[in-house]
Formats: C-alpha cells, sequence, structure tokens
C-alpha cells in the first residue's frame, strides 16, 4: 500500500465531536490524528455535510476539516 499521507498519524482513542455550521452535530471516535488530519468514526457517515468541524472537549481541540474518504462506519479527513 502507498502512504499518501503528508504528516505521520498518531494512535488515539478520544471522544469527538463533528459540529455543523446548522447547529447540529455528530458523536465521533477519533481513532488517529496527525497535523493535517484524522480517521474517525461515527454510528453512520451517511447525511455528513462536506466540511465540518471536529471537536474534542478534553483536549480544547477544534479544526475544520472535509472528508476524504468514508467506508462502512470509518471517516477519513483532512484539516483544512
Amino acid at each position: 500500500m502507498i502512504e499518501r499521507r503528508t504528516a505521520t498519524r498518531h494512535r488515539v482513542l478520544k471522544q469527538g465531536t463533528l459540529a455543523f455550521g446548522s447547529g447540529g452535530g455528530v458523536d465521533c471516535m477519533v481513532r488517529n490524528i496527525s497535523s493535517s488530519g484524522a480517521r474517525i468514526e461515527t454510528a453512520s457517515p451517511m447525511g455528513l455535510p462536506p466540511s465540518f468541524t471536529l471537536v474534542i472537549k478534553t483536549d480544547h481541540f477544534l479544526r475544520r476539516c472535509h472528508r476524504v474518504w468514508s467506508k462502512d462506519t470509518k471517516v477519513g479527513v483532512a484539516f483544512d
């Protein structure tokens, strides 16, 4: 498999939220993260907008991002 990431990702297990501009949000689990993106898991990626904000409250982390790929409950995001 060819590695296409620009930054090394670090394995984590953190509770997060995908916040939408309309005020809605979806709970997620952050599985790995880097300076350029993350892999998250949600109950279902169906209905996610093209861009959203990843919020990890315990780390005071807020980052605008967009979906790059999704498979089953897993979603890869790139930070804007």
